[in-house]
C-alpha cells in the first residue's frame, strides 16, 4: 500500500509540473496575441472609425496587408468585402464575423480557467494521499517512525502549496486575458455599428 501511495504522490507532482508548463505556454501564446491586438488596435481603431464615417470604405482593405494578425484589420477587411451587400445582410454577416473573432481570441483561455479551478483540488488530493501514507507509517512503525511520519505530512502539505502556487497566477492571467478579450470585442462591436450606419447612409444616398 505504501508503494501505491508513493506512486500516487509522485503522479500528483508530475501532473502539477505538467500543468505549470501548459499554463506558461498558454500565457505566452495568448499574451502575444492580445498584446499585438491591443497595440495595433490603438493605432488603427480611430482611423477605421473615421473612414467609415467619411464613407471611405474602399480603403479599409489595406489594413489586412500591413497587420494580418490583427482582429481589427481582419474586421475592417471583412467590412470592405461585404459592404456592398446592404445594411441588413451586412448586419448578419458581421454578427458571424464577431463570433469568429471571439472564438479565435479566446482559444486556449479555457485551459487557464480549467487549471486555475482544478489545481488546488489536485494539490489537495496529493495532501490526502500524503496524510494517508503518514498514518499508515505511524500504524506500521509506531513511535519509532515519528520522523518518517513528519516527512510524509510535510510532503503532503507541499502538494497543496504547489496547487495554490499554480492556481493563483493562472486565475489572475485568466481574468486579465478575459478583460482584454472583452475590450477588443467591444471595439469590434463599435466598428460593426459604425459600418451599419455607413451602409444606411450609402443606401439613402446621404
Amino acid at each position: 500500500m505504501e508503494n501505491l501511495l508513493t506512486l500516487g504522490e509522485r503522479a500528483i507532482f508530475s501532473i502539477m509540473g505538467l500543468a505549470s508548463v501548459i499554463a506558461v505556454a498558454v500565457a505566452i501564446d495568448r499574451g502575444l496575441i492580445f498584446r499585438h491586438n491591443m497595440k495595433i488596435g490603438g493605432l488603427i481603431f480611430g482611423d477605421i472609425v473615421a473612414k467609415l464615417r467619411s464613407g471611405d470604405v474602399s480603403s479599409l482593405g489595406g489594413y489586412i496587408k500591413e497587420y494580418p494578425e490583427s482582429a481589427y484589420a481582419r474586421f475592417a477587411a471583412f467590412i470592405n468585402e461585404h459592404f456592398s451587400a446592404g445594411e441588413r445582410p451586412l448586419a448578419h454577416l458581421m454578427e458571424g464575423k464577431l463570433i469568429e473573432e471571439r472564438i479565435f481570441l479566446e482559444r486556449r483561455i479555457i485551459v487557464l480557467g480549467t487549471l486555475g479551478n482544478n489545481a488546488p483540488f489536485i494539490g489537495l488530493l496529493g495532501t490526502v494521499l500524503g496524510i494517508i501514507k503518514a498514518f499508515y507509517n505511524l500504524g506500521t512503525l509506531g513511535n519509532t517512525g515519528a520522523e518518517v511520519v513528519m516527512r510524509s505530512i510535510s510532503t503532503a502539505l507541499l502538494a497543496t502549496a504547489c496547487g495554490l502556487l499554480i492556481a493563483i497566477p493562472v486565475v489572475m492571467l485568466n481574468n486579465f486575458f478575459s478583460k482584454r478579450l472583452k475590450n477588443i470585442m467591444q471595439n469590434l462591436e463599435i466598428l460593426s455599428r459604425e459600418a451599419l450606419a455607413a451602409s444606411a447612409k450609402s443606401e439613402n444616398g446621404i
